[in-house]
């Protein structure tokens, strides 16, 4: 009898340079059986109590046609588990990798597979880029699987719909669209379905490849897709009418369509009372202009317009940098730049000692430069400022689009004073309102203006008066709660 079946010599070809493949040799009945699996990647406890003991048993029992174990295979009798036939051996290698078992029956050359995958997963744990006082503590985890746990935890209704791909020649990403059906506009899922299947990469190894693949406008610095690592930011967006974008192996979601209003709202504002939270949306969009424009008004105004600054603070100014070799615009490049390398060293540090080494080394470096004449005080505390504003902006990714455009602003109110200011603050606003973000105008409801939807832009409103959703987002369904 010939144990060695076609199908596992090719197995056997394909695993020839895989050395942590196990197998487990059984003889049922005068036929060979043969289990392969990858202990890492699989549940062991399940594999023995519910597999190997099966077949251990089955083997010291009386003798039987193999005919009758297929059988009993394919019914469940035998192995009380869902399994499936590989169609080849290049099939069964592929799901093998994944995290199934398989069982290969040497007489009718079948092999079948069982699902007892079981990863490394850290448990679910508190935000860390998007904390809240006030509010759920959990955060995805890069288990897709407890991520849309987590989601339908939060949306407990059948319109939760869910469309899966897989991503990546070698990595063979799963990747998940969650909408809910009847909220969200049908062409945008569309459009994702179409850019997911025409995604053709190596590997997919991290969110940010799936954005770059799907954007829609590559030519700018502003995000189209707004990222959160929360369940319940997600199943508020699809309330809203959003499509988000699940990813296995990352701890963060995508969400599309995106407004510049959206990227400056935080969970938090929907957890506090309509008062607070409207003081400090308004706050946080100052701070955001702050960060951008702050330096470059500052060298605008001391090198060109001193006029408009008063008298004693003039003379403050003037006698701050009456020893500073450099012009304010080389004077403020030099403070931002080193600025913006303590917050990359701040960032790629361990963690312990990171944020002491980011403000120490900030407080050390900008008062000895002072003293040594470097630069002058009120420079040090414009890109003090600045920075502080630039940590305000609930989004990452908008905030590093802010921190860019200062320094052209800069040169430009370095070189022209504040008419380049102004210019340069008008090519942004005018190219913020040229970008859409799958279909929806990034600047809404300002550009173009919806009167109904600024409830919930600059302030908050009281939650009972929001009785509809944002036409940023839907049209299908825009009634939220009951009018009375």
């Amino acid at each position: 009898m010939d144990t060695e079946g076609t199908q596992l010599e090719q197995i056997n070809e394909l695993l020839a340079a895989i050395e942590d493949v196990n197998k487990m040799s059984f003889v049922i009945h005068g036929h060979t059986c043969v289990l392969i699996y990858i202990e890492s990647i699989i549940n062991m406890q399940t594999l023995h109590q519910r597999i190997a003991d099966v077949l251990i048993k089955e083997a010291a029992a009386s003798e039987s046609s193999e005919d009758n174990i297929v059988s009993m295979l394919n019914k469940g009798m035998l192995i009380p588990m869902p399994s499936t036939v590989a169609k080849s051996a290049e099939d069964a290698v592929d799901h093998l990798v994944r995290g199934e078992v398989l069982l290969y029956l040497s007489e009718s050359d079948k092999i079948f597979m069982f699902n007892l995958v079981k990863y490394k997963k850290r448990a679910v744990s508190e935000s860390k880029n998007e904390l809240v006082v006030i509010g759920p503590q959990e955060a995805f985890i890069e288990d897709i699987n407890s991520n849309l746990s987590l989601l339908r935890h939060k949306i407990k209704h059948p319109d939760l719909k869910t469309i899966r791909y897989e991503a990546g020649k070698y990595t063979k990403t799963v990747i998940y669209i969650v909408y809910i059906e009847g909220l969200c506009e049908p062409d945008i899922v569309r459009d994702l379905d179409q850019e997911m299947r025409n995604m053709d990469l190596d590997g997919v190894l991290g969110i940010s490849y799936t954005s770059e693949q799907t954007k829609k406008g590559n030519q700018t610095p502003f995000p189209q897709f707004q990222y959160t690592e929360r369940p319940d930011s997600v199943a508020a967006s699809l309330l809203e009418g959003r499509v988000g974008i699940m990813q296995d192996g990352t701890p963060s979601a995508l969400l599309v369509p995106v407004t510049l209003f959206s990227l400056m709202q935080s969970s938090e504002d929907y957890y506090q009372s309509f008062m607070s939270a409207s003081w400090i949306r308004m706050v946080r969009l100052l701070f955001a202009v702050i960060s951008m424009l702050l330096p470059s008004l500052y060298v605008a105004i001391t090198t060109f317009q001193p006029e408009m600054i008063p008298t004693d603070l003039l003379l403050t100014f003037a006698a701050a940098r009456e020893n500073i070799p450099f012009s304010a615009l080389t004077e403020a490049l030099i403070m931002e730049l080193t600025f913006e390398g303590l917050r990359e060293a701040g960032t790629r540090i361990p963690k312990p000692v990171g944020q002491t080494i980011s403000i120490i080394g900030a407080i050390v470096i900008g008062q000895a430069a002072v003293q040594a004449g470097i630069v002058s005080a009120p420079m040090v505390i414009v890109v003090s400022i600045t920075g502080i504003a630039s940590y305000i902006i609930p989004h990452y990714e908008l905030g590093l689009a802010l921190r860019l455009l200062r320094f052209p602003l800069l040169i430009l109110g370095g070189t022209t004073g504040l008419i380049g200011v102004f210019i340069g603050t008008f090519v942004v606003f005018g190219h913020l309102v040229s970008l859409k973000s799958f279909g929806t105008p990034y600047m809404q409801p300002i550009a173009p203006l919806i009167l109904k939807d600024w409830k919930d832009v600059f302030v908050r409103v009281p939650s009972p008066t929001m009785k509809s959703r944002s036409s940023a987002y839907t049209s299908r369904d825009p009634r939220r709660q009951n009018s009375t």
